[in-house]
């Protein structure tokens, strides 16, 4: 797993560069408005690549929020696309404003990564979850739960980054991507998983408490592992 360890994702790096030599470039032209609009523009892209410190929750079986954004989707479903089992779904919008980097929701071993094209809708819409352009990963804890995290491209969205790779174990709380400009992060749990977030909340990466995962996961419960 690569780690992120600067105050800014360094996938932002060629935006903000490329920004900041515009400004200067105009600036050396002398032509004052295009400059004021550069400028704007490049503290904007410095902004949405912003990549702050968190403190991580100290519940040992707390379920850890993937990303920054608002709760739109909390429900009980049968998932035939990434686990196959009846699931806990949990859906995250993020708007332009949010950080949009993502961060790993319980400890465990990534089993799985797929990536699959498609288009982009708005991400906060129903269909943005079946035709969107999405990065999935199904990970497996320490304790045989499996659970995915599944990044969705947005409307302005056009390029989903996951540092993370099959076999990789990873850490509650870590950073392991993020989506450029607007998008929508949802993850799938067992059905042993207690939810505590509510449709309407707003939650931060790495910070806000989803629920829990028991520690000894439920032999008879669909969605995780005997």
């Amino acid at each position: 797993m690569q780690k992120t360890e600067l105050p800014v994702a360094r996938e932002g790096y060629p935006f903000i560069l490329f920004c900041a030599l515009a400004t200067l470039a105009l600036a050396v032209l002398g032509w004052a408005v295009p400059t004021l609009v550069c400028l704007l523009l490049t503290g904007f892209v410095l902004y949405f690549f912003r990549d702050p410190a968190r403190i991580l929750p100290e519940q040992p079986d707390a379920i850890v929020c993937p990303a920054d954004g608002k709760v739109i989707v909390v429900d009980e479903i049968d998932d035939r696309r990434f686990l196959h089992a009846r699931v806990r779904k949990i859906s995250i919008f993020m708007n332009v404003f949010n950080v949009h980097v993502n961060r790993i929701p319980l400890t465990g071993t990534v089993e799985h990564v797929a990536l699959s094209p498609g288009k982009f809708y708005s991400a906060d819409k129903d269909k943005a979850v079946l035709h969107n352009e999405f990065c999935a990963l199904t990970l497996i804890t320490p304790n045989q739960h499996r659970y995915a995290v599944v990044q969705i491209a947005g409307l302005i969205a056009r390029r989903i980054v996951c540092r993370a790779e099959a076999g990789d174990r990873v850490l509650s709380g870590e950073r392991f991507g993020l989506i450029r400009f607007g998008s929508r992060v949802d993850l799938y749990l067992p059905l042993a998983a207690q939810i505590t977030v509510k449709v309407g909340d707003k939650v931060r990466a790495g910070e806000t408490v989803l629920g829990s995962l028991a520690a000894a996961p439920d032999a008879d419960a669909k969605g995780s592992i005997a």
